[in-house]
Formats: structure tokens, C-alpha cells, sequence
């Protein structure tokens, strides 16, 4: 099937899905900055868009779960990530991200948060590639966006042959892989060394697919070694973009000017009161950890900052401190 991913240039270079990270606002602020070559939300429950939407007829705006799913227009080609492991729900959830102008759905099948294992759902997955597979093809019949995937090596040990086959094998339209296995969490550093072992598969199975590998790359210059040792596609980046909304311009943080960097941190805190008015504004103090460090006197507004509760209330500490270069 033609869809977006088979008119990428390659290598590939997109942003990892994170919960309370990624989300509309920071988007919207890297869209700006330098838009990766696809964009994924943050992750949402398929069950709880189905079951918000039976339960209470309220406007979409009004929905948390909807507000989730909003995007700028700059952040295309965008995907919408979803999880759980009731078909039924999983359909709804792809016609849904059809209908609000997603470009592509992608399934969490790599998440460790136990709460979304007890679902069936996340890392879970890996161990019922059955349910994997009827997910797959619910979605598939439901929506004509192109669906994609993103998983782990294995569960408790390393299992690519078995689990990429199964996934590769239902014609999806990418596969992302992070390189650890789920017992493995993120304490150990990503099996890189593993990634041509997936390419290999995906060759054997359905070359025609691209696969993206995940998990420690810090910058695009990274990046670019992996894809060159791997043969990959292309590489998801996650944690490289705190603190750092130009990652996908080839930017590096140390590069950027402390005053260049406080004003995108005020820019996404905005953004966030406008975007995200009923979350909790601590949501962004993960935020001006990344964004104030490294620089003379950055302790110190740091933990001024730590202390606003508003993007107003830290404009005014930022209007109050010393000037930085």
C-alpha cells in the first residue's frame, strides 16, 4: 500500500513517542525548530478513547484523551500512537485517528509500565504474538492509514527471529525497534550490535519494509553512524531531545546559546498553558532541568524556575534574572 513511509528519503530520523514529553506542545515547538522526518504522539489508550467517547457525550475538546490526539499542521507527516489489545477498541481508535487527519497509527508493543501489561497491552505483547497479530489486522480493516510498529528485542530474553518474523509477516508499514529487552528496561545501554541481526530478518521476511532502530543516540551525527553500521533505515531519537527542540536540525545542545535555549523553554511553557490547560504545569519542570543547565549562574535560576506554576510566573523570573549569552 503507497502511504507516506514509502516516499521518506532515507535515512529516516523521527521522534520517539514519551509520555508527558512529547506532547502537543513540545511537538509544536520542534515542528518549529526543526521537524524530524515523522512525528509520533504520545502514547493512548485504545479502550479509553472507546470507552470516554460510550460513556460521557462530551465535546471532543473537553476529553483529555482528545487532547492527546491534537496536533499542529506543521508536524506532519504525524503518527498517532496507540496501545491495548481488545480488536474491538482498536479499530474505533484507528478510524478515529483516520477522521482527525493523522497520517499514520502506530502500535506500542515494547511499553514495561505494568499497568498497561495487566491490559495485555505494551511489552505484553511479545508474549502473545497472537494478539499482536489480530490488532494488526483489526486496525488494517478499519482505517486506510498506513499501520506501523514499535517493540523491543524480546520480553526476558532476546527473541527477534520468532517476534520481528510475526510482526514483519503481517505487511505493516514500518518497524521501530528499541534494542532492549523488556526485563532489561532502560538500565543497560541499547544492543546496537543486535540492529543488523533485525535488519537481516526484515530482509528475509519483507525487505520491502523499513525498520528503524532505537534506544541511546544522542544527536543526528549518531544517528547517522548507526544507520551507516547497521544498514538500518533510518533511528528513532527519545531522550536526545530534552533539553534540545533543535536535535532534527543537527543542532547540539552545546552549541545552542543559554539565552537562545530560555527562550524555547518560555516558547513550550506557552505553549503548554494553551495547549494543555488542565494538566498540572509541574508536567514541565522535567522540562527546565533539560533546558537550564550548563551555564554560569543556571543553578540558580533553575531553581527559581522549579518553583513557577505557570508560564506568566516564569516569564517574570526569567525578566528578573541576570542576562545570559
Amino acid at each position: 500500500m503507497d502511504s507516506f513511509w514509502t516516499r521518506l528519503k532515507k535515512p529516516i530520523f523521527v521522534m520517539a513517542p514519551m509520555a508527558d514529553v512529547t506532547d502537543p506542545a513540545y511537538r509544536r515547538l520542534i515542528a518549529q525548530l526543526g521537524a524530524p522526518d515523522v512525528t509520533w504522539t504520545e502514547f493512548v489508550s485504545a479502550d479509553g478513547l472507546y470507552h470516554t467517547r460510550e460513556m460521557k457525550k462530551m465535546a471532543d475538546e473537553e476529553n483529555p484523551l482528545m487532547r492527546d490526539f491534537q496536533f499542529s499542521p506543521g508536524e506532519h507527516p504525524i503518527v498517532a500512537q496507540i496501545f491495548g489489545s481488545n480488536p474491538d477498541t482498536i479499530a474505533y481508535a484507528a478510524q478515529l485517528a483516520e477522521k482527525l487527519g493523522f497520517d499514520g497509527v502506530d502500535f506500542n508493543m515494547g511499553c514495561p509500565d505494568r499497568s498497561i501489561e495487566k491490559q495485555g497491552a505494551g511489552a505484553a505483547m511479545i508474549k502473545s504474538p497472537d494478539v499482536a497479530r489480530a490488532v494488526i489486522r483489526a486496525a488494517k480493516g478499519a482505517t486506510r492509514l498506513p499501520i506501523s510498529v514499535k517493540t523491543r528485542i524480546g520480553y526476558n530474553t532476546e527473541v527477534m527471529e520468532e517476534w520481528l518474523s510475526v510482526l514483519l509477516s503481517e505487511d505493516i508499514a514500518a518497524l521501530t525497534v528499541h534494542l532492549r529487552t523488556r526485563k532489561e528496561m532502560s538500565a543497560v545501554p541499547a544492543h546496537w550490535e543486535l540492529m543488523s541481526k533485525a535488519v537481516a530478518i526484515r530482509d528475509r521476511v519483507a525487505p520491502h519494509i523499513p525498520i528503524l532502530g532505537n534506544g541511546d543516540v544522542k544527536d543526528l551525527e549518531e544517528a547517522r553512524q548507526k544507520v551507516a553500521e547497521t544498514g538500518a533505515d533510518g533511528v528513532m531519537l527519545g531522550r536526545a531531545i530534552f533539553g534540545n527542540p533543535w536535535v532534527f536540525a543537527g543542532r547540539k545542545v552545546e552549541d545552542t546559546p543559554p539565552a537562545e535555549r530560555i527562550a524555547a523553554l518560555l516558547t513550550l511553557a506557552r505553549g503548554f498553558d494553551e495547549l494543555r490547560p488542565k494538566k498540572s504545569f509541574h508536567i514541565l519542570k522535567k522540562h527546565i532541568k533539560a533546558f537550564v543547565t550548563g551555564f554560569d549562574g543556571a543553578a540558580e535560576l533553575r531553581a527559581q524556575m522549579m518553583e513557577c506554576e505557570s508560564a506568566e510566573e516564569l516569564a517574570a523570573v526569567i525578566d528578573a534574572a541576570p542576562r545570559v549569552a
